[in-house]
């Protein structure tokens, strides 16, 4: 297991109960894995600091394949290694902490209802786009 952080494993990024039900290889091509290590360093492990509780993946990386079976869209950044939605104790509180944070990220969407937050970063420029759904 490749540890990306004190928090942050590339396996929680890989993993997909999707791809292991439909027998989808999701392992992140070599050419991504800077683009993951910053989101690690540069959003999850800084807002796994502030947060102070586990924090754990709904989606992490997703190829081609995987990203259609879940019905993402084609421009999803989860395909790009950019982005993971994210779970933990209080989604609410985990929202709270980024936004009201110097984090520098490019989305964080809330999803109220299904309960967890998106969040990417773009190692170019990053819009500090912050929804809620």
């Amino acid at each position: 297991m490749k540890q990306l952080s004190e928090n942050f494993s590339l396996e929680e990024f890989e993993k997909s109960n999707t791809a292991s039900a439909k027998g989808i290889d999701n392992s992140v091509p070599a050419e991504l894995i800077g683009n993951i290590q910053a989101l690690v360093d540069n959003v999850l492990q800084p807002l796994r600091d502030l947060y102070g509780k586990p924090i754990s993946f709904n989606s992490g990386y997703r190829c081609e394949e995987l990203n259609k079976a879940v019905g993402g869209v084609s421009t999803s950044q989860h395909k790009k290694g950019e982005a993971g939605d994210l779970t933990c104790e209080s989604v609410k509180v985990l929202y709270d902490t980024l936004v009201n944070s110097d984090i520098d990220f490019d989305q964080a969407i809330f999803y109220r209802k299904r309960n967890f937050l998106h969040v990417s970063y773009d190692r170019e420029v990053n819009r500090k786009e912050i929804i809620l759904k």
